[in-house]
């Protein structure tokens, strides 16, 4: 059982925020603009679909290696697509079995059981700030902190990191649901065997290297680490407010990462679509003013994180106050 950490341990945060926001300003960046977010998810599949079709016709490593680029930020992008169905963020009121249907569709590109990241992630979000009872930071983070830990994580050594915690975290979870995430995992394996055999066969094994295994195996794992890096690793355990990294408003990452770089405006109103997250940001500038939330570069973060060995969930700039 969980404990419901965040919610009792953040005071009254919830009523700072309320009233940090006009409410008809939070009504309407509640609002679900089902056109928006599919609009969003063509937009990836053309990425998708153009990148792979330039990569298979040209085999110059001038092609190639921006198309892997691509495709390996659309692959992670599928499971920003599929937090937005964890959240119910894509339709206005509940439509059981049209999120279960995006839930599948999303989670294909990375081979994630859609089942397993809804709970965890949901999960996440009520433990926030526990060390024990969020998953992410229970299993997930580098207990050790090293250097060459911490890179470990932006290589393919990703993929049994992440699947041991997942794995622990799941043993915890009931039988019913522990089958449903087995099963969503062996046709997810089954899928990716499946479509990295038809490229090899058809295309050669030049193909598969450049449209399979490098934006899977090689781009994914620095997109993942990069975007979590961003999230709570530099933050100050006292102060609910900031158990979560803000992130300076970056066009480019907005667009890369579907706008998921903008993680502590969403825990602070996670029904918020993606699309909307720059907006709230915009609103919430008078609160991070009052309550001392400075922005971070990932160039910040990638300093702190790497050349000065900073702690994961601790108050980075704690030397220097």
């Amino acid at each position: 059982m969980k404990s419901g950490y965040y919610h009792q341990a953040i005071g009254d945060l919830r009523q700072r925020l309320a009233a940090a926001v006009p409410h008809e300003v939070l009504k309407g960046l509640h609002r679900k603009s089902p056109s928006r977010h599919f609009a969003v998810a063509v937009r990836q599949l053309v990425f998708f679909a153009a990148a792979l079709a330039l990569g298979w016709h040209f085999e110059s490593l001038w092609v190639r290696i921006p198309c892997a680029l691509v495709l390996g930020f659309v692959v992670f992008d599928g499971t920003v697509l599929l937090h937005e169905v964890v959240h119910k963020a894509v339709f206005d009121g509940d439509r059981p079995r049209a999120y279960r249907a995006l839930g599948l569709l999303y989670a294909l590109p990375s081979g994630i059981s859609p089942a397993q990241f809804t709970r965890w992630h949901l999960d996440h979000h009520a433990e926030l700030g526990s060390s024990i009872d969020d998953p992410k930071r229970a299993h997930l983070s580098p207990k050790l902190n090293a250097r060459w830990l911490k890179l470990l994580y932006a290589t393919p050594a990703l993929f049994p990191i992440y699947f041991r915690a997942a794995r622990t975290e799941t043993a915890t979870y009931p039988e019913t649901l522990q089958r449903r995430i087995r099963a969503e995992r062996f046709a997810a394996i089954l899928l990716h065997l499946a479509a990295a055999a038809a490229i090899g066969f058809f295309g050669g094994a030049a193909r598969l290297l450049w449209l399979y295994a490098v934006p899977v195996f090689l781009v994914f794992p620095p997109a993942f680490a990069l975007n979590r890096l961003g999230q709570h690793y530099d933050i100050v355990p006292a102060e609910p407010a900031k158990w979560g990294t803000r992130m300076a408003r970056a066009p480019l990452w907005e667009f890369v990462y579907l706008w998921s770089n903008l993680h502590l405006e969403h825990h602070y109103f996670p029904a918020v679509p993606f699309y909307r997250l720059p907006a709230l940001n915009a609103s919430l500038e008078p609160f991070f003013t009052e309550e001392g939330i400075t922005a971070r570069t990932y160039r910040d973060l990638l300093y702190g994180w790497i050349v000065e060995n900073r702690v994961p969930h601790s108050d980075w700039h704690a030397d220097f106050r």
